[in-house]
């Protein structure tokens, strides 16, 4: 093999690597946390206040026990009112506080 071919060879699979690790990465970014709640406030532009809510079960006694944990989410268009049920997505942080963006809205307040 000259010394071109060989070159050419490397610079090949360096190529491969490159792809196969930046697929790695793509996968990776795509696990990323989605939680379903409810809009609790609007009030803040391009931002919503989504209340989550989960059952945990009481250590000692056993009962499933409600727990609601608030999330700031980044909404580019406004386009939530309070009451609405959503999807969001876990993001780069936006702000101190804003680390969450708007998937889609499910189901519309009434």
């Amino acid at each position: 093999m000259s010394l071109i071919q060989k070159i050419t060879l490397e610079a090949r699979s360096s190529k491969l690597e490159a792809r196969s690790l930046k697929q790695k990465t793509m996968a990776e970014r795509n696990l990323r946390k989605t939680r379903t709640g409810v809009v609790t406030s609007d009030k803040m532009d391009k931002t919503i206040t989504v209340a989550v809510e989960r059952k945990v079960k009481h250590p000692i006694y056993g009962k499933f026990v409600k727990k609601t944990t608030k999330f700031h989410a980044h909404d580019e268009k406004s386009e939530c009112t309070i009451g609405d049920v959503v999807k969001i997505m876990e993001t780069r942080p936006m702000s101190k506080t804003k680390r969450w963006r708007l998937v889609e809205v499910i189901e519309k307040a009434k």
